[in-house]
């Protein structure tokens, strides 16, 4: 099996040793570069097209909310900070992120997180999510969409906010995972969202009713 190839992104040398250190006992990670700040990380990035940008937020040169915007075209991004405030969270996730996780997280929970944004699932704690519910005031770009979700769209979109992949979605919904995949498409395209962890975000926090379409 291929490993995560993974790119390390922040301004201070013993977070990525430490980093190094971890990761590269995992039998299914290899960490191919490191950068200190955004404008190195772009260049790497560009160089080596690694699975996974592991990102600080504050650094000199570039700051890791200008650099994913960049980063995400090449690769999936999970910012890596100290940061707990709210807006840190929503701000990274609407750029693109598809994870965010604390720098103090334990080791196993950081790892979890890496193979999660690996699969294509995204990451964000449950703590995290709830905070953006409740603090967040001001509301995504795209509401509503003027082409709604189908119900089974729907029903998707409420699996994929309770963190189910899509294997274990097709498997409630009886389906085939590509029907599912399509699904998943199509919701992305008709919200204007960029990952998986946005979907999550938005079913989370609006009002679905308004976005059903019946199929007949």
């Amino acid at each position: 099996m291929p490993k995560i190839r993974i790119l390390i992104v922040d301004d201070q040398p013993l977070v990525r040793e430490g980093l190094i250190s971890i990761l590269s006992t995992q039998e299914d990670m290899e960490v191919i570069g490191q950068a200190e700040d955004g404008l190195r990380a772009v260049e790497l990035t560009g160089q080596f097209r690694p699975d996974i940008v592991l990102l600080d937020l504050v650094m000199p040169k570039q700051d890791g909310l200008t650099s994913i915007p960049i980063l995400k075209q090449v690769s999936q991004i999970l910012v890596l900070t100290g940061f707990h405030e709210t807006e840190h969270v929503y701000r990274s996730i609407k750029a693109g992120a598809q994870g965010y996780i604390l720098k103090d997280a334990p080791y196993e929970k950081i790892l979890h997180a890496i193979r999660e944004v690996a699969s294509g699932e995204g990451f964000i704690s449950p703590s995290d999510a709830i905070k953006l519910i409740h603090e967040i005031d001001h509301p995504t770009q795209v509401l509503y969409t003027s082409d709604p979700l189908t119900t089974r769209e729907l029903e998707t979109l409420k699996l994929i906010a309770r963190g189910l992949s899509n294997q274990e979605i097709a498997a409630k919904l009886f389906v085939h995972e590509r029907t599912i995949a399509k699904y998943v498409s199509s919701i992305l395209n008709k919200l204007h969202l960029a990952n998986r962890t946005q979907v999550a975000l938005y079913a989370l926090r609006k009002g679905l009713s308004s976005l059903v379409e019946e199929e007949e």
